[in-house]
């Protein structure tokens, strides 16, 4: 591993940042970096109405479910922990935006993000209120920021559940 250097990727579980995760992983293995898969969470309601009840045990139930989610996206990536790559898996309470430009604060650090189109009603509507994570990062970020576009396979599958192509038609391309 080369000194300190990091590869840091924001993680949710979906597509679009399993294909962010697998570009961290290719630049942390040709960087000789740390990969450090990160998983931001809040509170169910955010942070103002937790504040308002506080529930430890309802706040431990979010962050377990955190921590499988992270598992989970990494069993779906890699099946695993990727084999013969330095990983710090890390689950953070904040909005992901925040907490990934306060984690990728040394020289030589690598945030990487996804793009992911947000096509769901509920995604377009926490953009508009939150912004986007990979806006928040490009605009905060102390050091190099990659944003991966999604990989064209999630078109593919968005079209092929819509039922706008047959599936023999995506098997024949």
């Amino acid at each position: 591993m080369s000194g300190d250097a990091r590869v840091i990727v924001g993680v949710s579980g979906s597509l679009h940042s399993l294909t962010a995760l697998h570009r961290a992983a290719e630049e942390a293995r040709a960087r000789g970096a740390l990969l450090v898969p990160v998983l931001a969470w809040t509170p169910v309601g955010g942070e103002r109405s937790y504040r308002a009840r506080p529930c430890p045990p309802l706040l431990r139930a979010w962050r377990d479910a955190a921590e499988a989610r992270l598992e989970s996206a990494l069993g779906q990536a890699f099946g695993g922990l990727p084999i013969g790559l330095p990983v710090q898996p890390l689950v953070m309470r904040g909005e992901a935006g925040p907490v990934l430009t306060a984690l990728a604060d040394r020289p030589g650090d690598l945030l990487v993000i996804s793009a992911g189109r947000h096509g769901s009603l509920r995604g377009r509507l926490r953009r508009l209120l939150r912004g986007s994570v990979a806006r928040h990062c490009l605009d905060h970020a102390r050091g190099d920021v990659l944003v991966v576009p999604p990989s064209s396979l999630h078109e593919d599958l968005r079209a092929l559940h819509r039922g706008d192509i047959d599936l023999r038609e995506l098997i024949a391309a």
